[in-house]
């Protein structure tokens, strides 16, 4: 496994000896795994991924899921995971939820002043220079720490992020083998063949088994997990060397890296639109984002939203009224944030009252 380095620079030699090992490492699993699972293991056809669950399971099959955030020790992320715990905490314990354990997986490599919060468990980050100045692929690398040194009671989980806000009770979406995930509509396997063969080979079947998703929200089995997780490591690494692809995929490489490396291990997913709803906006091109909650569980906030007074989007310009979570990389937003303005998406209004709640009720919230 990749250690952390005591002292001075990693040489280039070894980053990248150690990069070979990993490979190695993981392509001896991975035959392993493709073995088990033609004689009966973690794959089972689905005609369609898409899958919509009977009403009465709603309120959850009562198997239990662990909610996994994999978080860093800047500020930024800081206040996010907190109103995401505050969240978390709340909807836990009302019905219809299957939420279990919690765990902060920080993988800064030292503790912070949250320990003592929020549930947490330090791993290390990839060797210095490895992540090439992209940060999240650190977060393969931590699942991989985390599931081989904690002590995980629920069969399944949940990995989760700091901008999501639970705002339904969740229940456990997984069915079996087949883990849950929300299917992003920029992530298109299909429309990037020529990329995704490079790691998805011709014999293991078409592209379209690449699922259109990426690590996050996805609730899975623990067992299958620890298959993938080094897989999405050695592929999102693999990636990222590789400028036709780091230049193709950008941002949501790791994302490609996650739903590859399912493939390779033959697991699909179940892809719940109502999963989460996303309060964003890209550009004018960009699809409808949702604007009411309705019954879906997790609100992401990636992108700012900006409005003029009279409630109207103000594509690609910043608005009269606006929150943007960049806006507060350096400490926490101010309690009793200002609503939007009238007319405004009922999401983005929920957003920004989940926010002031959490605040008004998290001690030390502007101190800590």
């Amino acid at each position: 496994m990749i250690g952390r380095k005591n002292g001075g620079r990693a040489s280039p030699f070894l980053l990248v000896f150690l990069s070979f090992g990993f490979f190695l490492a993981t392509y001896n699993l991975l035959i392993l795994v493709m073995h088990k699972t033609g004689r009966g293991g973690v794959t089972e056809e689905l005609r369609d991924p898409v899958i919509r669950r009977p009403d009465e399971l709603r309120e959850g099959t009562g198997a239990k899921f662990h909610v996994a955030l994999t978080a860093t020790d800047a500020p930024y992320s800081k206040w996010q995971c907190r109103v995401m715990y505050y969240w978390y905490k709340k909807m836990r314990d009302m019905p219809g939820s299957d939420m279990g354990g919690f765990t902060r997986v920080l993988h800064s490599g030292n503790s912070d002043n949250l320990m003592d919060e929020i549930p947490t468990v330090v791993v290390d980050p990839l060797p210095e220079g490895l992540d090439r100045g992209y940060i999240v692929l650190n977060r393969p690398w931590a699942f991989v720490q985390w599931l081989d040194k904690a002590t995980i009671e629920e069969e399944y989980i949940l990995m989760a992020e700091p901008d999501h806000v639970f705002v339904n009770p969740l229940p456990n979406l997984a069915h079996g083998n087949h883990p849950a995930a929300f299917p992003f509509f920029y992530i298109k396997p299909t429309e990037n063949e020529k990329i995704i063969r490079k790691y998805y080979p011709e014999d293991k079947g078409p592209v379209s088994n690449v699922d259109p998703i990426g690590n996050s929200p996805v609730i899975v089995k623990k067992s299958i997990l620890e298959k993938i997780a080094p897989t999405w490591m050695n592929v999102s690494l693999r990636m990222k060397d590789d400028p036709e692809t780091d230049k193709a995929f950008g941002w949501v490489l790791e994302m490609y890296g996650y739903a590859v490396a399912s493939a390779l291990h033959g697991v699909r997913h179940i892809l719940r639109k109502d999963f989460m709803l996303q309060v964003h906006m890209i550009a004018v091109t960009d699809p409808p984002w949702d604007t009411e909650v309705g019954q879906k569980f997790i609100i992401h906030y990636t992108y700012g939203c900006d409005y003029n007074m009279k409630g109207e989007l103000t594509y690609g310009k910043i608005g009269e009224w606006r929150f943007d979570k960049r806006s507060h990389l350096r400490g926490p937003p101010p309690k009793n944030l200002p609503l939007p303005p009238p007319g405004v998406p009922e999401s983005v209004v929920r957003l920004v009252k989940a926010v002031n709640e959490a605040s008004a009720n998290i001690p030390n919230w502007d101190t800590l």
